[in-house]
């Protein structure tokens, strides 16, 4: 009896290990903040954002992330700001490092599936994220 629970204890611990690299085709794209659990245990969720992220990558792993006003019919508004971004492979983690002309950090990938993404900063918060479908109209 033992052994069984050994075998199905050892058995859900390893098929529930996820391989980072599995992430990356996840994360391009069009990305909608839902909530924000904070360090404390407090979480605030956005029933509704005026922006929404847009991440590209090429096939270096390099890229940028965008902040984007979504209009009607696939159109977006933005500013010149960007983000450049390097995605990399660490210690079993997937870690999105940024910069601009001001800053640097990073961000660890805690899971990147086609609609959802968890993202975790350096002080422990994590922001979730749904695949962000755009406002179409039918216009005659």
């Amino acid at each position: 009896m033992k052994n069984i629970l050994f075998i199905l204890i050892a058995f859900s611990l390893t098929s529930c290990s996820k391989n980072p690299e599995t992430y990356i085709e996840h994360i391009e794209g069009y990305w909608e903040i839902t909530e924000v659990f904070m360090p404390d245990g407090t979480s605030k969720v956005y029933k509704f954002n005026e922006t929404i992220d847009y991440i590209s990558l090429n096939d270096s792993l390099q890229g940028f992330r965008k902040k984007l006003k979504p209009g009607i019919n696939d159109t977006y508004f933005t500013s010149d700001d960007v983000e450049s971004l390097v995605v990399k492979i660490e210690n079993d983690s997937l870690n999105i490092y940024y910069s601009t002309p001001y800053a640097k950090w990073k961000e660890t990938v805690l899971e990147a599936s086609p609609e959802e993404l968890r993202i975790a900063n350096k002080n422990k918060t994590i922001y979730l994220y749904k695949r962000y479908n755009s406002i179409k109209l039918d216009i005659e």
